[in-house]
């Protein structure tokens, strides 16, 4: 099965399109830069000349991509979207036959997320800015539902209905707020809320959308 294709960062303001090596890789340090500084300062030492610096380059360069933060972090956010999705959907691909078994490892990839990428912990997807942080039509938790609904129409062949949408977005909100919690003191994520973050889901998503469908 196929991964989707990139799904959020056409919605991000830049002032230049990284259609060269060059620029694109110009906007990865910018936004390696803005991801460690969220680490040691959290995102309100993300600032343009703080980001010049960090990246070893020039206001100006910060100023040709990037119209203002705003716009830096929207970016970042959708990045942390799409490196996300990459890792969910690589654990459907090596998931066995029985339904619902890719459900651990889609849970598995946001806490390695949330552990590992730089600046995720705090930025997420950008829904402690913004709830439609992404997108100004859809909530960011909306986003992965959608995804995530297609991915199982596509496993199951089946099209997805809003009742089937519905059902994975009430799962994702569960997961965001427990695991917002889970992460909220404690680095490493506290075991009891990530436990039972994935019974509480685990439990909801069999329960309202059995699979396999016909």
């Amino acid at each position: 099965m196929n991964a989707p294709t990139a799904l959020a960062t056409d919605k991000v303001a830049m002032r230049t399109e990284p259609i060269q090596q060059r620029s694109s890789e110009r906007i990865t340090r910018l936004l390696d830069a803005a991801a460690s500084l969220i680490d040691d300062d959290g995102i309100d030492g993300v600032t343009t000349s703080a980001v010049a610096q960090r990246s070893s380059s020039s206001v100006g360069v910060v100023y040709r991509y990037f119209p203002n933060i705003q716009s830096l972090l929207r970016a970042l956010a959708a990045r942390n979207m799409e490196r996300y999705l990459e890792i969910v959907w690589k654990g459907v691909e090596e998931s066995g036959p029985e339904p619902w078994s890719s459900f651990d490892s889609t849970l598995n990839a946001f806490i390695t997320m949330t552990r590992d990428e730089p600046g995720f912990r705090a930025l997420r997807f950008g829904d402690v800015i913004d709830q439609r942080f992404i997108s100004p039509e859809l909530s960011n938790n909306a986003i992965l539902a959608r995804e995530f609904a297609a991915q199982i129409g596509r496993t199951y062949d089946f099209e997805p209905d809003d009742e089937i949408v519905f059902h994975v977005e009430v799962a994702v909100e569960i997961a965001s707020g427990l695991l917002y919690r889970a992460f909220q003191l404690d680095k490493q994520g506290d075991e009891r809320f990530i436990e039972t973050t994935r019974k509480l889901c685990g439990d909801y998503l069999r329960t309202h959308i059995p699979l396999p469908r016909s």
